[in-house]
């Protein structure tokens, strides 16, 4: 079975309720655009996001493939 998401695609993702890194991320952060950088587990499905934009020092997010949409 083929990824769902390509490595470089662009993509939306939901970080609403999120910890990464020690930083949470507030409701508002539902449309973080970002680009895939790869498929990090199968079962279930994540994927390494670099977004678009850092907040506080976080640029890159591993991401269940049900809060990525392109």
């Amino acid at each position: 079975m083929e990824p769902a998401f390509k490595p470089g695609q662009m993509v939306r993702v939901n970080l609403s309720g999120m910890q990464v890194q020690g930083v949470l991320f507030h409701a508002a952060v539902t449309d973080a655009v970002g680009n895939i950088v790869k498929q990090t587990s199968e079962n279930p499905p994540k994927f390494l996001v670099k977004l678009l934009f850092s907040f506080k020092g976080v640029n890159e997010v591993e991401v269940p493939a049900e809060r990525i949409k392109s």
